[in-house]
């Protein structure tokens, strides 16, 4: 029985691309931690280039059109944004509480979408983006009654909004990369210019740590391009509705490897928030009964 027809395999696989970046996410915090999240995140974007570029030449492929290298471009700087931001926050909040707040991002996608795609935004968006809206306070309430919500803290949680919004936008610009480019050569463009937007600062920013100390963001990069192929094997075999929930596994993922590896424990409003943000991004993106008849 083919792909198309049994998805087995590709959830399988979509639930191990998910693991391990989730993994990636828990060493990167290490990293970040150590290094500084400007020289873990430029670290794991080159690395990630060295492992994935030959992959991308055994293909032999040809070099892409101006229209799709412009589209990389916009996405390779974003998506360098993106991840700073995210490994920002991960120095100053619980791996489990920021991958909760960063799946307000589908939602966010949505109303992109409608602003640069032209897509309607439907009611259910408007409900699942007020009960998103809802599992954030929660999680933010949680820390302000623990009296954890110092500066630093602040700190993390705007950025990991400010990471949120980038990768709303990265959805975005992942749907229009879909139609033009194969999966390798968006992971080499995106890695390749991630790395030449980092290295605009790394005059100032960058201090080349010593060896031992790369070990953390090396086994990230490994884990990045492992995780990132796995899922565009599952997604290319697979329709996206079927595989698009299994993302929220990676609260679960990153609640155990936030205890193994980190010493974190969940608490009970990070998981009531995160609760509400996965039912309002199911709310947002799923259609009712009616929603189907019509289209």
């Amino acid at each position: 029985m083919s792909d198309s027809v049994s998805p087995v395999r590709p959830i399988i696989a979509t639930a191990a691309g998910i693991a391990l970046l989730s993994l990636m996410d828990a060493f990167m915090k290490s990293a970040a931690l150590e290094l500084g999240a400007y020289s873990a995140a430029l670290l794991r974007s080159g690395i990630a280039f060295a492992i994935v570029f030959p992959i991308w030449r055994l293909g032999k492929p040809r070099w892409p059109q101006r229209r799709v290298l412009k589209l990389h471009a916009i996405r390779g700087v974003a998506g360098a944004m993106m991840a700073l931001t995210f490994f920002y926050s991960l120095t100053k909040l619980p791996l489990a509480e920021t991958i909760a707040i960063s799946f307000i991002a589908p939602l966010l996608s949505l109303y992109l979408a409608a602003l640069l795609l032209g897509e309607v935004i439907r009611p259910r968006a408007i409900w699942g983006a007020v009960l998103g809206l809802g599992g954030v306070l929660v999680i933010v309430g949680g820390k302000f009654d623990r009296g954890n919500l110092t500066d630093e803290t602040a700190l993390g949680l705007a950025a990991i909004i400010v990471s949120a919004l980038l990768y709303a936008w990265n959805l975005v610009l992942q749907r229009q990369q879909a139609l033009v480019a194969k999966p390798a050569e968006v992971a080499t463009f995106y890695m390749g210019i991630a790395s030449l937007t980092y290295l605009v600062a790394a005059p100032w920013l960058f201090v080349m740590p010593p060896i031992e100390a790369t070990r953390d963001v090396a086994v990230a990069a490994v884990l990045s391009v492992g995780g990132a192929l796995t899922m565009a094997w599952a997604y290319a075999r697979a329709q996206a509705q079927v595989l698009v929930p299994l993302e929220y596994t990676g609260f679960l993922w990153a609640a155990l490897f936030g205890w193994l590896l980190l010493g974190e424990r969940v608490t009970v409003t990070t998981l009531a928030g995160a609760v509400l943000i996965v039912a309002g991004c199911w709310i947002a993106t799923t259609r009712g009964r009616t929603e189907q008849s019509v289209l």
